[in-house]
């Protein structure tokens, strides 16, 4: 048996975007995905958005019920900003506020201890209006209503996170047109990251200032960087794509700074975000307690074979590009390599870099498009794949404890299929399956076998 430490974490992970629905009911306001649906549904898998979530705003009680069923000791889900404060920074939705003390009430009442994040991609349509995390006006506002969400639920929330995966919005938003507001502008993106990590830092002084007794956080997409060879060039390329993707918020979370290399990288290039006094300081107190980690695949680089056009838009991509390695482990349902030992990598880097900070896998898991050609005649879905990829991840993560790295939990990405993004439905995550046409809830064969190592707090 692979026993993990006592008290373990074994739970699942969700957003408030992603598993809601209703997302202009029960007086909530559009965020930027209910509007970005509106104007371009076509950007969206088969049309579907996110008032097409899993149905968690009218079936919570049902759904917590599932997880204790799957053996869940901790679940982290979001609070919708827009649905909380609609205008943003205005009157408090009561309706809301009722839900979600309803939703942690109940999680504490079947065993389940809350981990509530404030915000995962969901920006408040009216906040984007006024510029987004461009704007320290909207900073502000995000810090205001971090401290409001700590006022009204933190007597009983002790595991808070400020975000989740923050880089996605630079990338998606303001680097690669994957997210709204679809501008593709690296000094914009840069901006965008330093107002996050600025609203971030004042939503952890915030919470301190409270003097409540939990730990504050935040959930980092640490994606380790391979170099193709260890030639120079292809290592300087790996180091780069780290300090883009990884250290640009790790490093500031951690400890409190910018690494220094980044800084010179971007000076050189005039690519720097403008910075307010105080800015630095303000960094430097938002040190964080625990750090969440969502891992998925591994970024693979070489040197770039070619110089950047002089007149092409500035892009990470200067420095670094893609290398698939040949005989690489593939997910075929979904396309991303499969590299379980990089979770030992990871935790070894907060080891041996990072004071072994307490942090713990807040997602991971193995998207499957056309799950339901592995349904059975007991019209289970018989998910193999998802319980050797999960095994095997563990057995990497195990390893790392056994050498001394703080890992307190493994969540998966997700409890159960949920919407995701412009993807919408196409992709398969849960250990429950989602009926979309009935909204049914089914538990897969992956389910069960998470239970069991729950009970058993570790697994053969």
């Amino acid at each position: 048996m692979k026993i993990f430490p006592q008290g373990f974490w074994w739970g699942s992970a969700t957003s408030a975007a992603q598993s809601e629905g209703s997302s202009l009911k029960g007086g909530k306001s559009a965020s930027i995905w209910d509007h970005w649906h509106a104007i371009q549904p076509e950007r969206f898998h088969n049309g579907v958005g996110c008032a097409d979530a899993s149905t968690f705003y009218e079936n919570w009680r049902d759904d917590i019920a599932l997880m204790k069923e799957l053996g869940h000791n901790s679940f982290r889900t979001s609070i919708a900003w827009s649905r909380l404060i609609p205008s943003g920074d205005g009157e408090i939705n009561q309706e809301a506020v009722d839900f979600y003390s309803n939703v942690i009430d109940e999680l504490i009442e079947q065993g389940i201890e809350p981990f509530i994040n404030l915000y995962h991609f969901d920006m408040p349509l009216c906040m984007q209006e006024k510029g987004g995390w461009e704007s320290r006006e909207v900073v502000d506002a995000y810090a205001n209503y971090a401290k409001t969400c700590f006022v009204l639920f933190g007597d009983r929330v002790v595991k808070w996170f400020t975000h989740n995966e923050p880089i996605v919005p630079v990338e998606g938003g303001y680097l690669y047109d994957f997210h709204y507001p679809n501008i593709v502008d690296f000094k914009r993106a840069a901006t965008v990251a330093h107002n996050t990590l600025v609203a971030h830092s004042k939503a952890v002084i915030a919470y301190r200032s409270l003097g409540l007794k939990g730990e504050i956080g935040i959930i980092l997409n640490l994606t380790p960087s391979y170099p193709r060879s260890q030639n120079q060039a292809d290592l300087l390329a790996a180091e780069r794509a780290d300090l883009l993707f990884n250290r640009s918020f790790l490093d500031p979370v951690t400890k409190g700074e910018y690494p220094s290399e980044l800084v010179t990288l971007l000076s050189e290039y005039g690519q720097l975000p403008g910075c307010h006094d105080g800015d630095l300081e303000i960094i430097k107190a938002g040190v964080v307690d625990l750090l969440g980690v969502n891992f998925y695949f591994p970024r693979r680089v070489q040197a770039p074979r070619y110089a950047p056009h002089p007149d092409a838009l500035f892009m990470p991509e200067w420095f670094f590009e893609p290398y698939e390695m040949p005989g690489r482990k593939m997910n075929p349902h979904r396309g991303w390599e499969i590299y379980e030992e990089a979770m030992y990598d990871i935790a070894i880097n907060l080891k041996d870099n990072y004071n072994n900070i307490p942090w713990f896998v807040s997602e991971n898991g193995m998207g499957v498009e056309g799950e339901e050609k592995f349904r059975a005649e007991s019209f289970q879905i018989q998910d193999d794949y998802r319980i050797e990829f999960v095994k095997e991840h563990l057995s990497w993560l195990h390893k790392a404890i056994d050498e001394g790295a703080n890992c307190k939990g493994y969540h998966l990405w997700t409890f159960i299929d949920c919407w995701s993004w412009c993807n919408a439905y196409k992709n398969r995550y849960g250990w429950i399956e989602l009926d979309l046409e009935t909204q049914a809830r089914r538990m897969k064969k992956s389910g069960q076998w998470f239970a069991q190592v729950s009970n058993d707090n570790g697994f053969e």
